[in-house]
């Protein structure tokens, strides 16, 4: 693709923007874990083949995807705007292999994290990346990097009707208050 046609992104977004598959010390940690169980490695190994040659992530301008598995396919989608808070979690041998976890959470009733994205070695990028997302981008150099959504008034336009609103409240308040003057305070509250 032609880079002269595409938005101008800062590079860490077009990196993570870029990111479909985890890194391939993923399947390294999967052995590992693995063979903690000697006995037990034929049936684990299998599963955590197909999980990691499956899993897939995909960033949008919306919000984040994640899917796997070949019998039974998974799939989560969180929008931006859902994402309540990020916490990063690595383990030794993760930290060894560079590898970290980064773990997704919303208003959901759970507890845990909705998503956990396994198997990144830019793990604190994605993380800031996640949260300049869902707190909306305040940097105006970064502003223009990210699109209005589509079908949506820009923000400018809403903030416009918004103080307009907010005006003919207080002036309606401030109307009535002059009809009705305060009565006084009855002794029952």
């Amino acid at each position: 693709m032609d880079s002269s046609l595409s938005p101008a992104l800062p590079p860490d977004e077009a990196a993570i923007l870029a990111i479909e598959r985890p890194h391939s010390s993923l399947w390294t940690y999967y052995l590992l874990n693995c063979f903690v169980i000697p006995l037990l490695f034929p049936f684990l190994v299998l599963p955590m083949y197909f999980r990691y040659h499956t899993l897939r992530y995909k960033f949008t301008a919306e919000g984040i995807s994640m899917s796997w598995g070949i019998l039974f396919r998974r799939e989560i989608i969180i929008h931006y705007a859902r994402i309540q808070d990020i916490h990063l979690r690595s383990n030794i041998v993760e930290r060894w292999l560079g590898l970290a976890k980064v773990l997704i959470q919303t208003a959901s009733g759970s507890s845990g994290a909705e998503m956990t994205l396994e198997g990144l070695k830019e793990f604190e990028a994605v993380r800031d990346f996640l949260y300049a997302r869902m707190r909306g981008v305040k940097d105006p150099a970064h502003a223009a990097a990210v699109p209005a959504p589509a079908g949506n008034a820009p923000n400018t336009e809403l903030a416009a009707a918004l103080r307009e609103v907010a005006h003919e409240l207080r002036e309606t308040r401030l109307a009535w208050q002059a009809r009705h003057p305060a009565a006084p305070e009855s002794p029952h509250g």
